[in-house]
């Protein structure tokens, strides 16, 4: 008799783990297969160090088929589920269409930007939500210089050194930080710029930065931004983007060719599709993470949105340390339902959140005990190197490494404009890479 089936849609940070978990406990008694456009599960926190190139591309990224080998991977990208037949549909980077069946399905899709109706956002805009917008940012702040080197127009220059974040949360504030010093960096190596330094903005509809953070640490992120040089202007968002520059709603106009969107994330289109309720676009479930109406369907991570017992009718918030959680409870739940241990509802527990703001400046509130500077920096790192489920030692030796030496500033010039479009579900893009 054939084994019983779980499928996970999904390897981030939520579906990783529970496949990690189904390795171990569904060994010789059921098939657990990964569903993912990509090889890897991407450590999505260190992206923004990605972009800016203190770690290599591959530092962050965490082979399936390595890490787990009692699991089937299958590359490709969730288009259709048909819950009345338990059948799965994909289409794989050939551009061919299979479908699958299970008995166990884990919808673990994650999320994608956040769009908002402003005239030429989603035209000139980009994202960090992927390895291919992290290698794209990277090439493009690189280019930017480079190019406002070579400017013979002061105008140009200036909007060539310009660069424009939007969104005040955990990566537009990581980016802003980030990326001052790694353009501070280019702007040494070019001489030519003159008094043309690079200037950045961070523009945040909020009247602060890092909302989500013990106010104290907000205003000390927003603290090292300004002592960077960075214009933190708050209240202030983008009206209108054009290839110039951006109009603000206060009525001003800034020239600039980079525009970096991080004004937050939404579920992955893939959740609407199954005509279930939402709940703020992520898929209604119980505390065991199930799905009301389909005890074979499981739900987590940013596509779900699962009840937080410690706070009555809230859900809990999109983050990665709940997504893995989550990931790992429903895992043990879909082992409960072949009759191996008891399920569980989920419960959340917030350990505390960690940024990076580059050099030797962070901001951390582990247990809910706030720490800046150098304490705050080795408890953002640790914390990292702890959640890493691989690569660790190689990421430790690029920090290192970065102290130490100066950094590589050459363009690699993989992944053109137009592969990284701030909607990542337009049908320009391949399906494998929707």
């Amino acid at each position: 008799m054939a084994r019983p089936r779980i499928v996970i849609v999904g390897a981030g940070f939520a579906g990783y783990h529970a496949a990690r978990v189904l390795s171990r406990l569904a060994r010789g008694r059921a098939e657990v297969v990964v569903i993912n456009p990509t090889d890897y599960f991407l450590y999505l926190p260190l992206l923004a160090e990605v972009a800016v190139g203190l770690l290599e591309p591959r530092r962050v990224t965490v082979s399936v088929s390595d890490t787990l080998p009692d699991v089937r991977l299958v590359l490709g990208e969730v288009d259709r589920i048909d819950l009345a037949s338990r059948r799965v549909r994909w289409v794989d980077p050939d551009h061919r269409w299979w479908e699958a069946g299970y008995d166990r399905l884990m919808i673990a899709v994650g999320s994608v930007n956040k769009l908002l109706p402003i005239p030429g956002v989603a035209e000139h805009a980009h994202g960090l939500r992927g390895m291919p917008e992290a290698l794209f940012l990277r090439d493009h702040l690189t280019r930017q210089i480079e190019l406002a080197d070579e400017a013979t127009d002061p105008r140009e220059r200036a909007a060539r050194c310009t660069f424009v974040v939007v969104g005040g949360g955990f990566t537009g504030t990581e980016v802003a930080a980030q990326g001052v010093l790694y353009t501070d960096v280019l702007y040494e190596r070019h001489p030519g710029l003159g008094r043309q330094r690079p200037h950045w903005l961070l523009l945040n509809r909020s009247s602060r930065v890092l909302r989500e953070f013990d106010e104290r640490l907000s205003r000390a992120a927003a603290r090292v931004l300004r002592e960077r040089g960075v214009d933190l202007r708050l209240g202030v968002s983008v009206q209108e983007a054009t290839h110039e520059g951006v109009r603000l709603t206060d009525g001003s106009f800034v020239a600039t060719r980079s525009l970096i969107w991080c004004v937050g994330i939404r579920p992955d289109p893939l959740v609407e599709s199954l005509g279930l309720p939402t709940i703020q676009g992520r898929l209604v479930v119980d505390e065991y993470l199930n799905v009301p109406g389909h005890p074979q369907v499981y739900a987590c991570g940013d596509a779900a949105a699962v009840p937080d017992l410690t706070r009555p009718h809230q859900i809990a918030p999109m983050t990665a340390q709940h997504a893995q959680r989550q990931g790992k409870q429903a895992a043990y739940n879909i082992a409960a339902s072949y009759g191996q241990g008891g399920r569980r509802p989920y419960t959340q527990h917030d350990l505390g959140r960690t940024i990076d703001l580059g050099g030797t400046r962070a901001a951390a509130n582990p247990a809910g005990l706030p720490l800046t500077g150098v304490p705050a920096k080795a408890v953002t790192r640790g914390y990292h190197l702890l959640a890493l489920p691989g690569n660790r030692t190689r990421v430790t030796a690029d920090w290192t490494l970065d102290a130490a030496l100066t950094r590589p500033t050459v363009q690699l010039g993989v992944i053109p404009a137009q592969a990284v479009p701030l909607d990542t579900t337009s049908p320009e893009l391949p399906a494998w890479r929707r």
